[in-house]
């Protein structure tokens, strides 16, 4: 069979093109921020999320043998930065955007491994651990982020990992229920045993006591990583800010929506109203 990069391989027969990813840009807090900060950043910030968004459809949601996609589809990603000649389309919509930014492979690789990972790793020991993967998974893409707005100092870097990190894990919180189903884990094994919860209690319908506690565990520690972060926003000027505040805030948001459903992630991932994120928005924006 061929892939949709051009290269034979029996792993699979094609792959998602641009226009069954970028329609689900509306549906992600990552192209929130994009709506108000110009055409041309917004473009490199689409192009960023397609691309992040594809790459997790590899890992999750692709039939056949992912980590020889993976591989298929970083050989095609190298020709970005090489001759800028890649063949998926979406790749093709990157490039421009690593051209007039500066965008370094770095980060675009990080995150293909981050998938690889999910193929070889379900569970985690410790937190030191989920925030390192958290570190291919999330902290490349404020990386980019803030090459779109030429933001990219290392003290800057630092603190937008905090965030990613944080915003990661967020999503880790919401999507327990959905992640045991597919048989992953991201609660570190360390904290259930530390409230007393045995991992086959992550697919229940409804969350016990020892498992909310455990939840609220993690939505503290996931605020103060946010928090630890924020900085980064009175540390950037113009549409940057902007951006970036919008990750705050939809952070913060969803922490509390998680907060104001009892902790109780198991009977549907609980998600912060529009309204609500606006508000945690307008306050990140003025440093609070």
């Amino acid at each position: 069979m061929t892939t949709a990069l051009g290269r034979p391989t029996g792993a699979v027969s094609g792959l998602p093109g641009e226009s069954a990813i970028l329609p689900l840009a509306s549906r992600e807090n990552f192209t929130v921020a994009s709506l108000l900060v110009g055409r041309a950043a917004r473009d490199h910030l689409m192009a960023i999320y397609g691309f992040a968004r594809l790459v997790d459809q590899l890992g999750d949601e692709v039939e056949g043998d992912r980590i020889a996609i993976l591989d298929d589809f970083e050989e095609d990603l190298n020709r970005v930065f090489d001759d800028g000649r890649p063949r998926h389309p979406l790749l093709q919509r990157l490039v421009p955007s690593v051209r007039a930014c500066n965008m370094p492979r770095g980060p675009f690789l990080r995150l293909i491994e981050a998938n690889r990972r999910d193929q070889r790793v379900a569970t985690y020991e410790t937190y030191d651990e989920l925030a390192g993967y958290c570190d291919l998974s999330a902290n490349p893409v404020g990386e980019l982020v803030l090459h779109v707005f030429d933001a990219a100092t290392p003290d800057r870097i630092a603190l937008s990992d905090r965030i990613c990190t944080a915003l990661q894990l967020v999503e880790h919180w919401q999507d327990v229920a959905e992640d045991f189903a597919r048989g992953r884990t991201y609660l570190p094994a360390e904290d259930l045993r530390r409230f007393d919860v045995r991992p086959e209690e992550l697919g229940a319908r409804a969350a016990s006591s020892n498992v909310k506690r455990l939840l609220a565990f993690e939505v503290d520690r996931a605020r103060g990583l946010l928090a630890s972060g924020a900085p980064l926003v009175l540390r950037l000027r113009g549409r940057a800010r902007f951006a970036v505040s919008c990750y705050v805030g939809g952070g913060r948001a969803n922490l509390d929506a998680i907060a104001a459903a009892g902790f109780d992630v198991l009977a549907g991932p609980p998600k912060a109203s529009r309204t609500a994120m606006l508000r945690a928005t307008l306050a990140a924006l003025r440093g609070r």
